[in-house]
């Protein structure tokens, strides 16, 4: 049987199959994805097919994927989800504070892996007047790279509405630092979703990890019927606290960075790190302020993972 694994919670995976069964399902201990040192090789989103004993023995090949590197393991990933056509990354300015750090790091990785993001900026109801002044600097910077940006109040439901057509008809991943309200989002879009949320840490600012295993929500309610329209779904996936490089050669870093990558075309060398080389244009740049320091900062971080060749959290 041909299916889709709908949710992963590490020792078993529920997949939707084409005939609309709901299967629990298993992976043989050697199972394993040729090319990829992964801690989870079949990941939510992948098309598998599913023998009569509920063992999971084949897996399509993906369009792509969202890895990152796991915590314990610096050698292995984990990837997130596969097949998407799109990931919503929740930040926040506040209550808790989303670095730019961890943006810069999930939208390159977005990049390697040919997944268009749109940040979504969540809290807008929490905010001060200083900190709703950051907000629209942050937003302008990204929208002035190219990335989409959406304000909204997952609490009050501020901007919501409008989130609706960017997702009907697509497979959409949800992600972000624990406690920025993904699931309290959901909830919002999706009502019978029922996700559990949890109040923010008061000592640390921090979110409280509510969701514990990635899940593709379908939007309408089951059973999908895919034989009416294109099914939309939403992932959800456990907090991260930090987003470590997995998988990216140094030289290729540049091209994760869309605005870094323009103006290194005009670089003197073409192997340019555009960390101390003369004739430099990214440099440049960001010395006249053309790039933004702390993109540069999160470009020159990530270098710094390649070079020492560990895991970091991005605060």
């Amino acid at each position: 049987m041909k299916g889709l694994v709908i949710k992963n919670t590490g020792s078993w995976y529920t997949v939707l199959t084409d005939d609309g069964q709901l299967l629990d399902c298993k992976v043989k201990g050697n199972f394993r994805i040729k090319g990829i040192r992964s801690t989870n090789p079949v990941a939510v989103g992948d098309r598998v097919t599913v023998n009569d004993e509920c063992w999971i023995t084949e897996i399509e090949d993906r369009k792509n994927y969202i890895i990152r590197k796991s915590i314990n393991l610096s050698k292995q990933s984990h990837i997130l989800a596969a097949n998407v056509d799109q990931a919503l990354l929740i930040v926040t300015v506040a209550k808790p504070e989303t670095s730019t750090t961890f943006i810069d790091r999930f939208l390159a990785s977005a990049e390697a892996y040919r997944v268009p993001v749109i940040l979504i900026f969540n809290k807008v109801d929490l905010l001060n007047d200083d900190e709703r002044n950051y907000q629209q600097m942050m937003v302008n910077l990204y929208e002035t790279i190219g990335y989409e940006c959406r304000i909204v109040s997952a609490e009050t439901g501020e901007g919501i509405e409008e989130l609706r057509p960017l997702l009907e008809g697509k497979i959409t991943l949800l992600s972000g630092n624990s406690g920025v309200g993904k699931s309290t989002l959901i909830n919002r879009l999706i009502p019978h979703a029922n996700q559990r949320t949890a109040e923010i840490s008061d000592a640390h600012q921090t979110g409280m990890h509510t969701t514990t295993f990635s899940e593709m929500i379908a939007v309408d309610g089951f059973p999908v019927n895919t034989s009416v329209k294109t099914p939309t779904w939403l992932i959800d996936t456990p907090g991260i606290k930090g987003f470590g490089t997995f998988d990216m050669e140094r030289e290729e870093l540049t091209s994760y960075f869309k605005e870094i990558f323009e103006f290194s075309k005009q670089c003197r060398f073409s192997d340019c790190t555009h960390t101390h080389e003369p004739g430099c244009a990214v440099l440049k740049a960001v010395e006249d302020h053309y790039i933004a320091q702390s993109r540069y900062q999160s470009y020159l971080s990530m270098l710094d993972d390649k070079d020492e060749n560990k895991y970091r959290e991005a605060y």
